[in-house]
């Protein structure tokens, strides 16, 4: 039997107790992708990173950022003025994840269309087969 040891650098994502998962639960999640694209370029504080992704609350921005700055992908950086402010970057870890994000929202962005093609057209054959054993 091939039976494999999870140990760091040595990861077997198909495994259910691997480590990485951990990892890619996180990436997967859309306001972790959509904050790390955010940052892709500059330093950004926390207001601006609220004003520029639509549609994600104070409490989701704030837990999500303290997700990545855990796992080591973003900096936290504090400055003494009234009031306090925080701006984010990625760390050089998080920078490794540069491109693979920006791709990926490339990808979804130019592949949107035929996305929602496939769906509309999952759905309609759904909805066939449903009638006719319904």
């Amino acid at each position: 039997m091939n039976e494999r040891v999870e140990t760091p650098g040595n990861g077997n994502v198909f495994s259910e107790n691997c480590p990485t998962r951990q990892v890619l639960d996180r990436l997967a999640d859309k306001w972790s992708m959509l904050i790390m694209n955010r940052l892709r370029t500059e330093p950004v504080r926390f207001n601006q990173l609220r004003r520029d992704i639509e549609g994600i609350s104070q409490k989701v921005l704030s837990q999500t950022l303290k997700k990545l700055e855990r796992d080591g992908l973003i900096h936290r950086q504090v400055f003494a003025s009234v009031p306090i402010t925080v701006e984010y970057s990625l760390t050089k870890l998080g920078q490794t994840l540069s491109q693979t994000i920006q791709a990926l929202s490339h990808w979804a962005e130019h592949n949107i269309e035929t996305v929602l093609a496939a769906q509309k057209q999952y759905d309609n054959l759904a909805k066939q087969r449903e009638a006719r054993l319904g």
